[in-house]
């Protein structure tokens, strides 16, 4: 992946053309804050990030600027907007000039009704503070920009930048404003979400020994859609400080996916600090953000320093430092899992379930036009328990679609759903090949034995299947014509591999990790003749009898683990398990 550099020159156009300017009104209209990416901090949590940033009322405020890319209801805004008049009060004394404020602030806010709304309260916050109705009006009006944050021209740089960047899927975005977008951000890359490239527009206004501080979820600093944003970092800013905030109150309503709290400065890099789950109370929030801006880490302090955390487009490793040594040496000591001659895959995507997928043998199509599936159901108990559900397969084994004329049950089948099938995506793009599934199926993998293992899940689950099914699309799977798949069972059931998807895998609310493909193929394995023969029996014993323990004691052995490695994975094998 090529390196990203910050291009200057993205900002200083207006909207290229009609359609864009177009789909932003459509934007700026919408009325639910879930289309809008809207979700609002607690005011805890806003000033802490003020206090990462350095945005406090210490400091010459007034002198300094400050930015909020998406000020929503103003809960960033208000708050600094507060902080900005405390250490001007102290600064001017009691002549006061509310022109030195003029420069101060900017915020910006695409949705017309919640930029007029917030726009009120910074009025009456101005003018509850002493400043006349006429200077806080004219403040307001020049702080405040209606406007796309990605697509507005700004001034200057800015000091400090903070809150809470709207999240938002690249499918909710109309096509010609996503098409703007990717002309001018190189971050946004593949699948990555808006607030990628709000920080990386934000990044290109932060001033010599600036912060950024936002909150927001953590995918793109694991994700191959972060690949680009995390090389920007790492080639020309510091990631200073990152707290992790799965499971705690940071919002007024809940999300699913894994927050994190990122402070990245425009200057040499140097060692993070890492804070994991703090309470979420002014008292707790308070100390915490002492210790992570402290000069020199106090003792006792929970607060960690990692090294090396940003380098190139690779994932951030975040956790101990021990758990990351391990990582490191497995990685430069044995082949990727794929390279020890395992093929990981995902299976089946229809994009019509329900018109491709029902009871196997209530599908009335011709035998060889369907195939029994295995769904996370069929696995919930740790073995295969088949629920009788088939898919429907339109491809020939030759390639391409089969002739509906030459299977005229198929034919009916589909065309009696045809309304349905036909609004997808894939279908409206190629109508001749309407009744495609949106993945080839490949039936020979039904006969492959393999192993199953669901997308989303607390620990692992890894399931041996003998060659009987097709894998649904919830369910990832792995093939090998090397390795011993229940020997490679006991291994993705062990604390070793625990330890690869927590470092790499984006965490969902209430800790559960994505055991996603290129997760997976992170992992590294001995190549398969490396491994010694009584290893191999007891590898696949272990996971024979589910017996986790006896999994962990013999992959620790097959990684030769010292007890220091074994220690920072939380035990030395079956005597503590």
């Amino acid at each position: 992946m090529a390196s990203t550099q910050l291009r200057l020159d993205l900002y200083s156009d207006s909207l290229s053309s009609p359609t864009v300017a177009a789909a932003v009104d459509v934007l700026a209209d919408q009325s639910g804050s879930d289309a809008r990416g809207a979700v609002f901090t607690r005011s805890e949590v806003v000033d802490f990030i003020l206090d990462l940033v350095g945005y406090t009322d210490e400091r010459p405020l007034h002198k300094m600027r400050f930015l909020e890319p998406s000020f929503g209801g103003g809960e960033f805004l208000l708050a600094a907007v507060r902080r900005l008049l405390s250490a001007w009060r102290r600064s001017e004394g009691k002549h006061k000039d509310t022109m030195t404020l003029w420069d101060t602030v900017r915020a910006v806010e695409l949705h017309r009704d919640t930029f007029f709304a917030t726009r009120q309260s910074v009025i009456d916050m101005l003018e509850s503070e002493g400043i006349t109705p006429r200077s806080a009006l004219d403040l307001a009006d020049h702080w405040l920009i209606q406007g796309d944050y990605l697509l507005t021209p700004m001034e200057g740089r800015f000091d400090i930048i903070a809150g809470n960047p709207p999240y938002v899927r690249q499918e909710l975005i109309p096509a010609p404003l996503l098409a703007e977008y990717r002309s001018r951000y190189q971050t946004l890359y593949d699948r990555a979400d808006l607030y990628v490239p709000f920080i990386e527009r934000s990044l290109s206004l932060l001033a010599e020994n600036g912060n950024l501080g936002f909150i927001c979820a953590d995918r793109w600093m694991k994700n191959r859609y972060g690949g680009p944003l995390r090389s920007l970092i790492a080639s020309r800013f510091h990631l200073k400080i990152y707290v992790d905030m799965v499971d705690t109150p940071a919002f007024h309503s809940d999300v699913i996916a894994y927050p994190a709290i990122t402070v990245i400065g425009r200057e040499p890099a140097a060692a993070t600090r890492i804070a994991h789950r703090p309470t979420i109370d002014r008292a707790s929030l308070d100390a915490l953000a002492r210790q992570l801006t402290a000069e020199t880490l106090p003792k006792g302090s929970t607060v960690r320093e990692l090294a090396c955390v940003a380098e190139g487009d690779e994932p951030w490793l975040l956790e101990a430092s021990d758990q990351m040594a391990l990582i490191r040496r497995l990685e430069q000591t044995f082949p990727t899992l794929e390279e020890a001659g395992c093929k990981v895959g995902i299976g089946v995507a229809t994009g019509a379930d329900k018109a491709f997928i029902g009871d196997f043998d209530a599908l009335d199509v011709e035998p060889d036009r369907k195939l029994p599936l295995a769904t996370t159901r069929d696995i919930q108990s740790g073995a295969v328990q088949w629920r009788g559900q088939g898919v429907i397969n339109p491809f020939a084994d030759e390639g391409g679609l089969v002739d509906l004329d030459r299977y005229p049950r198929l034919r009916r089948h589909l065309e009696a759903r045809k309304d349905v099938i036909a609004k997808r995506h894939c279908a409206q793009k190629t109508p001749a090949n309407w009744y495609r599934t949106i993945d080839r199926i490949f039936p020979a993998l039904t006969n492959a034995p393999k192993l199953l293992i669901p997308d989303i899940k607390g620990a692992a689950h890894v399931v041996y299947e003998a060659g009987e099914l097709y894998p649904h699309h919830n369910l990832y799977y792995i093939t090998s014509g090397t390795w011993d798949l229940h020997a490679l069972q006991a291994v993705l059931l062990s604390e070793v591999t625990r330890l690869f998807m927590t470092t790499y895998s984006t965490k969902m609310r209430g800790g559960y990790l994505r055991f996603q493909a290129q997760y997976l193929r992170r992992l590294r394995i001995p190549h398969w003749r490396d491994v010694p023969e009584a290893l191999r029996h007891e590898l696949a014993e272990a996971a024979n009898r589910r017996d986790l323990p006896a999994c962990n004691d013999a992959t620790f052995r097959l990684y030769e683990l010292s007890d220091e490695e074994r220690s920072a994975l939380g035990g030395s094998g079956a005597d503590d398990a």
